[in-house]
């Protein structure tokens, strides 16, 4: 992608009415730095982008939050998936068309930023921090029950104490903190080497779930299946919001603008690919988990799907197969997740918004050492000693409130750029960011009041910092008005030459060569 550079004035900052920052818009395709940190490596092609979101999404669902979501919606927990899986739908294609429109890092932090100003860009960046940080925490936490299930074949098992938290009588999870350390340590070595080994895992949970819905099948009673929603409506909806937090992830490709080799092009197929991909194996997983086990039988604590299938099989090795095909899932969700987390925090400390340790790029691995070792840390100690549901709750509300952010910023962006060119264009405009923006609004509804406690007191610890902190940081904010008119004529200039290349067909090779 085609990089401009524009300098930050060295004059003292200039006073600006809270009204007029909190709408200051970031220039799209400006970089507002110094120069003086290595730039990302740009390696990640249209495979390995798909490989991160499918990798920051696949597993969640079925190794994580199945069992507490089929107590909510009985065996209509697959059509909960449904629901889920097309609020998903939704954004993602709003999040398709800003990821060809705005291909930086950031994700939905970055596209309300240029879109719907520094204000709402804010409040989308710190539910970003609670969405990826406390996500890759969840996920972890259900690795305990599968490492116990993979012993088990060896007559091994862990204590009680060392694998679940305080709330489930434990102590400590030492396999959901030993999993992100792992994965921290990972990121720290490099980005290429950390895809590598997220796309072999990517492949081998993939071939786990198809092991599990072949031999699932062939137990399949359709009486499990009734009465189909006990609970009917409102246990769906409820289970599709826990459920919600089982895609999250499909977006996790978008953090990677900086070190994809095509953003434009590749971003918004990714992001689709992924996500048609493991909805489809969502599905098909929850009718073959909830045909061949009674549905009353499902709680937090079980059964694992490596349980069921030893329930069918009786076969030590299938049951050991699975349970590493399930820890193997949950290390691939928390590797990319984090690495989504770790670009996110570069690009909000760049403007300032958080300190610029997060920004700090090694010139040996071209990756932010430092923010993965705080974040990693501090991911895994949450994940040691917090419970799995409040966890996953707390991640969906802040997911659900970016994804909304995402959908406006499309129907911003559509009206004030209306020629600005667009790898992918969401399909029925205006309806589906519509659609999308009240499906998300709809599911925080449904959430429950512990879970929007949370979120409001999460807010106002943001508030508090931005007007502590990122206010008086701001590099946006500390733009004079010339500079900040200079730089969005720039980033304007910039999306009128590639609107002209757009109509070129040898404009991809040439971008690519000066890429």
């Amino acid at each position: 992608m085609h990089r401009l550079e524009t300098s930050v004035s060295s004059t003292p900052r200039p006073t600006l009415g809270l009204a007029a920052q909190l709408t200051r818009r970031r220039p799209i395709d400006v970089p507002l730095t110094d120069g003086s940190q290595p730039a990302l490596r740009r390696s990640l092609g249209l495979w390995q982008l798909t490989m991160i979101s499918i990798g920051a999404t696949l597993g969640t669902g079925v190794f994580v939050v199945l069992g507490t979501a089929v107590p909510m919606a009985g065996p209509a927990v697959w059509i909960a998936f449904i629901v889920a899986g097309i609020t998903a739908m939704l954004s993602a294609l709003s999040y398709a068309e800003m990821a060809g429109s705005v291909p930086v890092s950031g994700s939905s932090y970055s596209y309300a930023y240029a879109t719907l100003g520094e204000g709402l860009a804010w409040v989308c960046g710190w539910c970003l921090i609670l969405e990826y940080a406390v996500s890759v925490a969840a996920v972890a936490v259900g690795a305990g029950e599968y490492v116990n299930d993979a012993l088990g074949v060896f007559g091994l098992e862990l204590p009680r104490e060392l694998v679940a938290g305080p709330d489930a009588g434990g102590i400590v999870n030492l396999p959901a903190a030993a999993l992100v350390l792992i994965a921290m340590f990972l990121l720290v070595r490099g980005t290429s080497e950390s895809i590598t080994v997220n796309t072999i895992m990517v492949i081998l949970k993939i071939a786990t779930m198809l092991l599990f819905i072949v031999i699932a099948f062939t137990a399949f009673q359709a009486g499990n299946l009734e009465p189909l929603a006990p609970m009917g409506t409102a246990g769906i909806a409820a289970a599709a919001s826990r459920l919600f937090f089982s895609y999250i992830g499909f977006d996790a490709a978008s953090t990677a603008g900086e070190e994809a080799l095509n953003p434009r092009r590749d971003l918004p197929r990714a992001i689709l690919l992924s996500l048609g991909i493991v909805t489809v194996i969502y599905i098909l997983v929850a009718i073959a988990a909830l045909g061949a086990h009674p549905w009353t039988e499902f709680t937090e604590n079980g059964p694992t799907l490596a349980a069921i299938l030893d329930e069918i099989t009786h076969t030590p090795w299938i049951t050991l197969v699975m349970a590493i095909g399930a820890v193997i899932a949950i290390a691939s969700v928390v590797l990319t997740v984090l690495y989504g987390q770790t670009r996110i925090l570069m690009s909000m400390s760049r403007d300032g918004m958080v300190p610029r340790v997060f920004q700090r790029i090694s010139a040996k691995s071209h990756t932010p050492v430092a923010g993965t070792l705080i974040i990693g840390i501090a991911v895994a100690i949450t994940a040691a000693l917090i419970p799995l549901g409040e966890l996953a709750d707390a991640t969906s509300i802040g997911t659900l409130f970016a994804f909304a952010l995402v959908n406006l910023a499309v129907i911003y962006l559509r009206r004030t750029r209306p020629t600005a060119p667009r790898a992918f264009r969401v399909p029925l405009y205006p309806v589906v960011p519509i659609l999308g923006f009240l499906c998300c609004v709809g599911l925080m509804v449904s959430l429950g009041s512990n879970t929007w406690i949370v979120f409001v007191i999460w807010m106002i610890i943001g508030v508090i910092w931005y007007l502590v902190y990122s206010r008086s940081h701001s590099v946006v904010g500390a733009l004079s008005a010339d500079e900040y008119e200079q730089a969005h004529a720039a980033g304007l200039a910039h999306a009128e030459r590639l609107a002209r290349e757009d109509d070129n067909p040898n404009a991809e090779s040439e971008r690519d060569s000066r890429s």
